[in-house]
């Protein structure tokens, strides 16, 4: 459990209670705006659902709401991705594309839009701090497995995986180290600068309120990346005086604290969390592969945030931020470690005014330094030594903004936004290489500035029963500068590309609790520093860079329904068709029986489609079950350099993913929280030769609330300690095994 969402001001509880007389959940401004309309067009709205179904209510006089809904979240101070919904009336919903309820939930979206949810025809999955704590797992991409579809690039957990291999995989497409989603929070981007990938423990637990996943290309609000969609990780803000600290322990000699603390005086208020987390890990090699030379995975992590907020005005708002992340770790070798340390900073601003429309800044920056080291496993299969390879040092820094400005208009149903941002990225390589009897040998220095300036507009109309938007983007994504010095010297040469992302997205409301939509896209992914200079090796497999390779560019297009029916049942049905022209991926270069080289290349083409189902049922009062269903077809349509890949299965890429969470709460006895995973087979090489078996796997989680403020829960991943396959880079590894913990947790608020 976590502490009590923040409280609301004076001004917001006089206008809360006011707005309670018209069955109407709203905040400040967004309950004036709704009233003023309604009372215009003498509008008696219905009485939303209770508050457990809050998210899924529908509004049935949809004719005169829709406008009020739209000028109710234009009055809101949540930028882009909007503020969160209390956890209070927030229950994992299935992906959402249905008329706004008015009510807070209004202002949950997915994109950089200050609209609802049915505005961009976006595929999105709302989880709430309730939904992630009462999932088993240490990480958040742990948590966020119960999205059908959501995938890492490798099945092992981002606690006991390599940094590098923590991109994600949404709708199918797949993912290199890096990812083929963006991921955000407080529009900052916290995917690696230097490599793409994400540092999942970057957060500290207790400062998550919620997270939003937005499928579907993206690129024509957010630029390079996010071409299987957004995802964005909504922190807690600072507030009244809250509290919160909790104590985990367990299996593999696993430890985690967490604290929380939100103060408030007058118009200023201050955050502080922390994350403190070890654990021993397993030895990541098959026990039939396994040699003296595995050991244990392990990881130590810390992880802090700190805020500053002032309140200027009842328009104007700001902020100071840092969060601080160090890390260690162990990859299933003596001599194979990584280190990360991480700062992030940032600053920002939000205006919100009732009659010129609300705007947002927001100013950042990050300082990286990280280090891995490489080795070769001897002995053959007996596994019995290993010798240093290579290692490398990584120090990269960034600095951006992101800006935007959006209105409604009261007397059209009309809204626009207009926004810039900046992402200017530097980085130095140092790669040592080692002598077969040990001796490092000659660095090489690569040097490289990677900088994408965009900015895009954003239109919404909608008469009647629909509505349609139309949003577009132009990037200039550039390569400056790079400079390599080796023996022998290599030249280099800096380049840039010119990119324009549009997307078009319909809702057509038919009335009853059935609404369609439909979208069409371009967005683009610009290869990673990582890709285009840096070596690595996994297990046996060395992958080269390659500093000729340009941009990925995707074209696609989802149509879907949604539908809230009888007994609280609500369902989503979508369809999608993505196609990757340039993707990047690696192509064999020598292949022996103990060694395997890659090299990075742009390959011809690759198309995923396929369809996801996702439902909600609240068949009794304690009860709720929640499932979703993906088949993703994705495989390789075009690749000049090996014809014999055309036809094959995109690697990582399972064609069948199935989640269910089913929920039980009684206030007597406490909850309970089963999760289901099923993945069909899937192929760890481009060649698919090297397949992982399909697996099912359950969580389970159960947790009381006693003496008011304290809650004590027992948490056991992969229950029936199944032998899951994660990689065959030389060897079998294998994900997780079973893992029990339990905790215990206070919180409270003044």
């Amino acid at each position: 459990m976590r502490p009590s969402s923040q409280a609301l001001t004076a001004r917001e509880r006089v206008l809360k209670k006011r707005a309670a007389h018209s069955h109407l959940s709203m905040r400040t401004c967004a309950g004036t705006a709704i009233r003023n309309i309604l009372a215009r067009r003498n509008v008696i709205p219905p009485v939303v659902a209770s508050q457990t179904s809050a998210p899924y209510a529908m509004i049935d006089s949809m004719k005169h709401v829709k406008h009020a809904a739209v000028a109710a979240v234009l009055c809101l101070p949540a930028p882009a991705f909007s503020q969160a919904v209390p956890s209070s009336q927030t229950a994992s919903t299935p992906a959402q594309t249905t008329r706004p309820t008015v009510n807070e939930q209004v202002t949950v979206t997915a994109s950089r839009q200050a609209l609802s949810l049915d505005a961009g025809a976006s595929s999105v999955r709302v989880l709430s701090n309730e939904d992630l704590d009462r999932t088993p797992g240490f990480t958040l991409d742990d948590r966020l497995k119960q999205v059908a579809g959501f995938q890492l690039f490798r099945r092992t957990s981002s606690w006991v995986a390599n940094p590098t291999s923590q991109g994600i995989s949404l709708r199918g497409l797949g993912s290199t180290a890096a990812s083929r989603t963006l991921v955000l929070s407080d529009q900052v981007p916290l995917n690696d600068a230097f490599g793409g990938w994400v540092h999942w423990n970057e957060v500290p637990r207790l400062a998550l309120q919620q997270v939003d996943l937005m499928r579907g290309g993206a690129s024509d609000l957010y630029g390079s990346s996010a071409i299987g969609g957004a995802i964005n990780v909504t922190p807690e803000e600072a507030g009244p005086l809250r509290y919160g600290a909790s104590i985990e322990g367990g299996g593999l000699n696993t430890t985690d604290g967490d604290g929380l603390l939100t103060l408030a005086k007058g118009p200023w208020s201050g955050l502080g969390a922390v994350t403190l987390f070890q654990t021993d890990g397993y030895k990541l090699t098959a026990p039939a592969a396994r040699g003296p030379v595995d050991v244990p995975a392990f990881v130590h992590w810390q992880s802090g945030r700190t805020e500053v907020r002032r309140r200027f005005t009842n328009e104007l708002s700001g902020f100071l931020r840092g969060n601080l992340l160090n890390e260690n770790r162990g990859n299933g070798t003596p001599l194979t470690t990584n280190a990360t340390r991480l700062w992030r900073y940032s600053a920002g601003s939000d205006w919100n005014s009732a009659n010129h429309g609300r705007a947002f800044l927001r100013l950042y920056g990050a300082e990286e330094n990280y280090r891995q080291s490489f080795s070769t496993v001897l002995g053959g299969t007996a596994r019995s030594s290993e010798r240093v390879v290579r290692t490398q040092s990584v120090p990269s820094e960034e600095r951006g903004y992101a800006a935007q400005w959006a209105r409604g208009f009261a007397g059209a149903p009309v809204t626009i936004a207009f926004g810039s941002d900046l992402r200017d990225i530097r980085a130095t390589n140092i790669e040592t290489p080692y002598s077969a009897a040990g001796v490092p040998q000659a660095q090489t220095n690569t040097r490289a500035r990677q900088r994408d300036t965009g900015a895009y507009a954003l239109g919404v109309w909608q008469p009647r029963h629909w509505t349609l938007q139309l949003s577009g983007r132009y990037d200039r994504f550039s390569i400056i500068d790079p400079r390599q010095i080796s023996t022998p010297a290599v030249a280099l040469t800096g380049r840039g590309e010119n990119v324009f992302s549009p997307r078009l997205g319909v809702v057509r409301d038919i009335g009853r609790g059935v609404s369609l939509t439909g979208s069409v896209f371009r967005a683009f992914r610009g290869a990673t520093l990582n890709e285009l200079y840096r070596t690595s090796t996994v297990g046996t497999t060395t992958t080269l860079a390659n500093p000729d390779l340009r941009s990925e560019k995707a074209t696609g297009f989802e149509l879907g329904g949604n539908a809230t029916l009888a007994h609280d049942v609500q369902i989503r049905a979508s369809g999608f068709w993505t196609m990757v022209n340039r993707p990047i991926t690696t192509v064999i270069q020598t292949q022996t029986a103990t060694a395997t080289t890659d090299k990075r290349f742009n390959a011809g083409q690759l198309r995923s489609r396929g369809m996801m189902l996702e439902a909600r049922v609240h068949p009794i009062r304690p009860l709720v079950i929640t499932g979703a269903y993906q088949l993703a077809v994705a495989t390789v349509t075009r690749f000049d350099q090996q014809p014999q890949l055309v036809n094959k299965w995109a690697p990582q890429v399972p064609r069948h993913s199935f989640t269910l969470t089913t929920t039980a709460e009684s206030k007597h006895i406490g909850r309970l929280n089963v999760v289901t995973y099923v993945s069909g087979r899937q192929y760890d090489d481009t060649l698919n030769t090297l397949k992982l078996g399909s697996y099912a796997r359950f969580d389970v989680q159960a947790e009381r609330d006693f003496a008011r403020r304290f809650t004590a829960s027992v948490a056991v991943q992969n229950l029936l300690d199944r032998s899951i396959d994660a990689g065959r880079t030389g060897v079998l590894t294998l994900a997780a095994p079973q893992t029990v913990t339990m905790r215990l947790a206070i919180h409270g608020a003044k």
